[in-house]
């Protein structure tokens, strides 16, 4: 008999530590949704095209004070030479031999910090830089940015739905596992409820016994996702960039109070309801 019960609780703790892994995943995904939506924002470029007469060591002064600028992230000085080596890979060796001086000005191209990259921010942005005298213009392409946070808001919407749906998932087979578990013991409840025994008393060794399995689940579900991210850190380590591992203990708060939650809730309503039973009503 022990045996049997040992097998039907680990064989519980497997099913809800496999569906606590999905709740960890999607709390994965939810928790670093900001981050993605950075990543993409931090990655596209405005251009700062400087004035023709400006020489490279005025314009290397103004980056630095360029640098300092709240909205600033990073930026990349583009020398004449440089300019002229990029320009030549697209059109040809001989495309300057047509001009008596260099057309190629000097530029900086920046990154933005993300809270900037959107069509009203970019705009003060654009009247801040443009008002330097040695800044020519200042370029950057509008559809993409506006065709990125339409993106990024249809992409943030179907996370949330994802999430939304996983979680309900979750919530729907841990408690079904839960109730078969407790439903098990609707004999052992009826036994306690008639030598005398309170509603209290007889939920307190379930919910007891509940956190422990809801918190075992966890801890199992926990070594998974870890094992799981070290490996396709090793596969995709590019994708590291996006997600903050920083926040994985955020991830695991999450699956340790959903697993105890879920847990105990569903003891506690499925208990009360074995109580209410009366014993022809235990066979059905």
């Amino acid at each position: 008999m022990r045996r049997r019960l040992a097998n039907a609780y680990l064989s519980s703790v497997i099913s809800i530590s496999l569906v606590l892994l999905l709740v960890g995943v999607a709390s994965l995904l939810l928790v670093n949704a900001r981050g993605v939506s950075d990543y993409f924002k931090e990655n596209m470029q405005v251009s700062v095209i400087m004035k023709q007469n400006v020489s490279e060591e005025d314009a290397m002064v103004y980056r630095a004070g360029l640098d300092k600028a709240r909205f600033i992230r990073s930026s990349v000085f583009i020398s004449r030479e440089q300019g002229e080596r990029e320009l030549a890979e697209q059109l040809g060796e001989d495309f300057l031999d047509i001009f008596e001086t260099s057309p190629i000005p000097i530029s900086i191209d920046v990154t933005l910090d993300a809270d900037y990259v959107s069509a009203d921010s970019l705009e003060v942005v654009k009247s801040e830089i443009s008002a330097s005298p040695l800044v020519e213009e200042v370029v950057y392409q509008k559809s993409l940015v506006d065709a990125l946070n339409a993106n990024l808001s249809r992409i943030s919407m179907i996370i949330g739905v994802f999430v939304a749906l996983l979680l309900f998932i979750s919530y729907v087979l841990i408690n079904n596992t839960v109730r078969l578990n407790v439903f098990a013991r609707r004999f052992t409840i009826h036994t306690m409820k008639l030598v005398g025994a309170t509603r209290s008393f007889i939920r307190a060794p379930f919910l007891v016994q509940s956190a422990f399995q809801g918190l075992f689940a966890a801890f199992i579900a926990i070594i998974a996702l870890v094992v799981m991210l070290y490996f396709m850190r090793s596969e995709f380590e590019q994708l590291f960039e996006i997600f903050r591992l920083d926040l994985l203990l955020t991830v695991m708060g999450i699956v340790v109070v959903s697993g105890l939650a879920i847990c105990m809730v569903s003891t506690w309503f499925v208990v009360n309801k074995l109580v209410s039973l009366n014993k022809d009503e235990l066979y059905y």
